[in-house]
């Protein structure tokens, strides 16, 4: 019993020790997990709709296809002036860009470059694969377009408001074919826009048409049967009784056989979108919420683009009476639209022109601008902003800037509110098959000579806008002055 006792008490008597000699002390809490788990770069932005900043916002509901992704923007030059441009990517995934008045005897150039696949160190070539036995002579308004489903590139050449010549090649540019001549005599032929669609034609397997600015009250549009080397009449671009007016963004052609425009609706107010589901025998109005945003008072107001996914959803992009840039949707052929949305990042923009919008895969859109940066009055930048999950209740919108802050795309004034350089009236964008977007524009100040320099611009780090799920592109050198 005494040793029983002497047993109990020592236990007593060591107990409140235990937890200062043995015992381990509470391990500190995980944080929380975060979506944010990634430095931001300088320029680049993660917002919602309306320029609502969300970096760093864990209150906010994002993953999935609508997490934030790390992306950054560059440039890269062509080395050769441009005006307008226009771009296309082939199947062997080489990019082509429009050079006015580079190619043999002055005519227009087809830019290729090797730009695509390029990962670790700065190294591509450009060079113009537009050398037939008798060039065309260059045009005032020239335009280049891939097919993106049999990859045959169409030079159109526009000349002094007098009639176009088509030709193509279906070997890179190695050689060409044609001229065929797009012309009808009865109407001046202005701001051509080209587009195929995968319906097949008669004699090709797709369909092509063009539409122009001439003598009507709305655009005027052809078809060819025979992949370009033929066309039709030129016959109302829209409703017969429409009064748009002739200037018309980019024709696209989508995977369902359909093509669509952008452009003033037929009454005068706000933007549309026209559809013609039988290869322009007939069009149809699709009016874009655009009674809450208005259109944009600037020179080049025409500019209403539209743009479609892999699975034929419909994307819209205009800027709207503030100069800010809206973008809406449609799942339905354009029937119904939805609400527009203010994409701009959350950096004060006072104003931006030149839209540009591309689709990818169903669900990602990417929209290419410029914008006068507020921070420093009449300096215009280059921007991409893209969305991975765009059929969401708010998606995630991130900007790149694609140019340093010393380094502006343009300083004139009111830049993109007019023809500015080489922007000329309208730029040009795709995706290419990694689902890496590709935005073509001028540096209108770059270059040993200060000429036009023909870029194409990118997030050089960044998503692709290609599969089911969102993957990371394979990072590309960065790129800037030192490739003007």
């Amino acid at each position: 019993m005494r040793t029983l006792a002497f047993l109990l008490t020592t236990m007593m008597l060591t107990l409140p020790l235990a937890g200062c000699l043995g015992g381990e002390e509470a391990e500190p809490e995980a944080p929380a997990p975060t979506v944010w788990d990634f430095e931001r770069p300088e320029l680049t932005w993660y917002h919602m709709p309306g320029a609502v900043d969300a970096w760093g916002n864990d209150s906010l509901v994002l993953e999935g296809r609508n997490a934030p992704f790390h992306a950054m923007g560059t440039y890269y030059g062509i080395g050769m002036s441009t005006f307008e441009p226009t771009m296309g990517i082939t199947e062997s995934q080489t990019l082509f860009m429009s050079s006015y008045g580079n190619g043999p005897g002055g005519s227009t150039a087809v830019v290729a470059c090797d730009l695509i696949g390029m990962t670790t160190v700065l190294d591509y070539s450009c060079e113009n694969v537009y050398d037939p036995l008798l060039p065309i002579a260059n045009s005032n308004d020239p335009y280049i377009y891939v097919d993106p489903w049999t990859s045959r590139i169409m030079k159109f050449d526009m000349h002094a408001l007098l009639g176009m010549t088509v030709e193509w090649s279906d070997d890179e540019g190695a050689s060409w074919n044609g001229p065929s001549v797009a012309t009808q005599i009865y109407s001046v032929q202005d701001h051509q826009t080209i587009a195929s669609s995968n319906m097949e034609a008669l004699f090709h397997p797709t369909t092509w048409m063009f539409c122009i600015n001439g003598n009507a009250p709305h655009p005027l549009c052809s078809s060819s049967q025979d992949g370009g080397a033929t066309w039709g009449p030129e016959t109302s671009g829209a409703p017969v009784t429409c009064s748009s007016g002739g200037l018309s963004a980019h024709l696209v052609g989508s995977v369902d056989g359909n093509f669509y425009r952008g452009n003033k609706g037929c009454t005068g107010e706000g933007y549309s979108v026209f559809r013609t589901t039988n290869a322009g025998i007939s069009w149809t109005e699709h009016p874009l919420p655009t009674s809450v945003t208005g259109t944009a008072d600037t020179w080049n107001a025409e500019e209403a683009q539209v743009e479609v996914d892999s699975a034929g959803n419909v994307h819209a992009m205009w800027m709207g009476l503030d100069d800010m840039p809206y973008w809406s949707y449609s799942r339905d052929q354009g029937t119904t639209w939805s609400n527009a949305t203010m994409i701009a990042p959350p950096i004060g923009l006072t104003g931006t022109g030149f839209p540009v919008v591309v689709a990818g895969d169903e669900g990602t859109v990417a929209f290419g601008y410029v914008g006068e940066d507020a921070r420093e009055e009449e300096i215009w930048n280059a921007y991409l902003t893209y969305a991975t999950d765009a059929f969401n209740e708010t998606p995630l919108l991130t900007t790149v800037q694609l140019n340093a802050m010393d380094d502006p795309i343009d300083t004139l004034e009111d830049c993109g509110y007019n023809r500015c350089g080489g922007l000329g009236d309208f730029l040009d964008i795709r995706v290419d098959a990694e689902g890496r977007t590709w935005f073509a524009l001028a540096h209108n100040i770059g270059g040993d000579s200060g000429a036009d320099v023909g870029i194409f611009a990118t997030f050089h780090e960044g998503p692709s806008l290609r599969g089911e799920n969102i993957t990371m592109l394979a990072p590309m050198p960065a790129g800037g002055p030192q490739t003007l």
